[in-house]
């Protein structure tokens, strides 16, 4: 019995094990219940089949019920269904839950299985509850926007030896916190004091395509002016000796006001802007960068004002910066 008790591969029929162990220990039903393993009534059970058919009594036979309803054609089905909406199947619902799934599952397949097999066959094909996120369509023809993708790519990959790309975009940093997911204690919500009256500051970047080199400047306003000290930065600073720095950038309205065409035309070929297609944030590499920082830094933060809000987003940059690679910074306390 405890040989089964610890080594059986079959979890109830170990639970069981540890039932008859604990009552022969001296142990009552509600001390047993009072400690985790199961509820009163199943101790009842499991000693009443203990006695009248001895360790036989103990294994499940819940086997002998007859042909498992969940075959891979229903979990096939079920998996095909979780790639679409309940609108699909004339439901006003937009959202997943295991008792439509059971519903839709039924009409599809003819098969009706409980919640319980429902729950359990989720966790097993490892469906799991997530955030959507949000997107807005490129309204560019595939094969448009395929294209400029493509030339994108060519270009950073034929780069000359005196030549540099750099992916580039803004962030803004609130001083009243963005709230996302964390781990907490069952029946306990954390909470994040937030200061109230918001402030904003704004970093624009840029991102080395080849070296992963991060470049920024901040800034008290997202206008063209931030954009081209970014750029001045590049070209007196940080790439001063490049013959040519190619920008790949999304459509936003700063890149390309007239006061930034005038700019760029002023350095005479050494800059040179890219755009990507519309709504194609996943193509800007600095996008991962900012969602980092977001991550690691300023969502749920607990910073009372922006200039220590704004030491701690400098201190993640350049330890990111240093290392070349996200990692977990320690805070420096005075």
């Amino acid at each position: 019995m405890k040989v089964l008790s610890r080594g059986s591969p079959d979890a109830v029929l170990r639970c069981r094990c540890k039932v008859i162990l604990a009552l022969v220990q001296g142990k009552t039903p509600t001390m047993i219940r009072d400690g985790g393993l199961c509820s009163s009534s199943q101790v009842y059970r499991v000693a009443e089949r203990f006695i009248e058919q001895g360790p036989q009594g103990l294994p499940d036979r819940r086997e002998d019920n007859g042909q498992n309803k969940v075959t891979e054609a229903y979990e096939w089905e079920l998996l095909t269904v979780l790639g679409g909406s309940p609108r699909d199947h004339q439901y006003l619902r937009p959202t997943w839950t295991q008792e439509l799934l059971v519903r839709v599952l039924a009409a599809r397949t003819g098969i009706k299985v409980s919640m319980t097999t429902m729950s359990r066959l989720l966790k097993r094909l490892r469906v799991r509850l997530g955030r959507p996120k949000p997107t807005v369509g490129c309204p560019w023809p595939k094969s448009r926007r395929m294209r400029r993708l493509a030339w994108i790519r060519r270009l950073i990959r034929n780069l000359g030896p005196d030549e540099v790309a750099v992916y580039e975009d803004e962030v803004d940093i609130h001083l009243n916190p963005k709230i996302g997911p964390d781990w907490m204690l069952q029946g306990q919500q954390k909470e994040v004091r937030t200061p109230g009256q918001n402030q904003k500051r704004y970093l624009a970047g840029a991102l080395d395509a080849r070296t992963g080199k991060l470049t920024w400047i901040e800034g008290d306003r997202k206008n063209s002016v931030l954009f081209l000290r970014l750029i001045h930065r590049l070209v007196t600073i940080s790439y001063r000796n490049a013959r040519r720095i190619h920008i790949i950038l999304d459509n936003f309205k700063i890149h390309d006001s007239r006061q930034v065409q005038l700019a760029v035309a002023s350095w005479e070929g050494k800059v040179q802007l890219h755009f990507l297609p519309p709504y194609c944030p996943d193509h800007n590499r600095i996008e991962r960068i900012w969602k980092d920082l977001h991550d690691n830094v300023t969502r749920n933060h607990c910073c009372k004002t922006m200039d220590e809000l704004m030491a701690e987003v400098y201190s993640y940059l350049h330890h990111r910066k240093k290392r070349g690679k996200h990692s977990y910074p320690k805070r420096k306390i005075a």
